[in-house]
Order: structure tokens, then sequence, then C-alpha cells
């Protein structure tokens, strides 16, 4: 068994978050700058074994889809064609970024550790992984 990775994709940065081998923990990872995304994911999986993707699925509270959908359906096509034995599986990411501010600000962080972007991004990521594997237990 390998991990799953989770992608809150963003048009600077995107946050990072993976599984554990066996699947049950999802720990934050890194943010990286979107333009390095694919290099960084082809050196990640060179040196991890990942079973599958999930990638935020961006949406308001009415269920619009965020503009930024239409290059996380580019990113999704490119991945694809990458790393065709990699499933990518969607999920709704609403409020993520809200709850990650949330459990940033209940950790003790400084109000500067607090408004870092790239730290959010990833507990966003955190989230949206967590999610996925509550899904997929029930």
């Amino acid at each position: 068994m390998g991990q799953i990775l989770a992608v809150d994709y963003g048009k600077a940065r995107c946050g990072l978050a993976a599984t554990d081998d066996m699947q049950i923990i999802a720990s934050a990872l890194q943010t990286v700058n979107t333009k390095t995304l694919p290099d960084f994911l082809r050196k990640y999986f060179s040196q991890n074994k990942v079973d599958e993707i999930v990638v935020g699925l961006p949406t308001d509270l009415k269920g619009n889809l965020s503009e930024i959908e239409s290059d996380i359906l580019l990113f999704i096509e490119a991945f694809k064609q990458e790393f065709p034995q990699i499933p990518v599986f969607r999920l709704d990411e609403r409020f993520t970024s809200k709850m990650a501010s949330f459990f940033i600000s209940q950790s003790g962080k400084s109000k500067k550790q607090r408004q870092e972007k790239g730290l959010i991004d990833k507990i966003s990521a955190t989230i949206i992984l967590q999610n996925f594997l509550e899904q997929k237990r029930k």
C-alpha cells in the first residue's frame, strides 16, 4: 500500500499533504510554487509510492465552481498524461481555508505565523485529505 497525496491547488501556490503508507494519518507536507508543482511531483513520486491523489474542488456556497477550476482541470489533464497509473479524485474544498486559519489560530502560533498563506495552504490540503480518508472509510 502506498500514500495518498492531496493538492490544494492555487494560482500562486499549492498546499500538499500526504498520508502514511498505511493510509491512516493525513499530514501536511509542504507548499510549493504552482509553476514548480510538476517537477516536485516527479521527484516525490520517484522517492515515495503514491497510490492516488485527491485535488480540491473549489466551489462557493451555492455550489458554483471557482474561476481557478479551469486551471485545475488543465493540471489534472497533464497529470493523467504523465502519471496514468495514479487515479485522481476530487473533493469539495469549501471552508478548508477558513478551517485551516481557525486551527492555526488555536495552535498558539504568532499573528505573523498565522497569516502565512503557505501554512494555510498546506493545512487546507491536510483537511481535504482527512475528509477524503473519512469518506473512503464509510
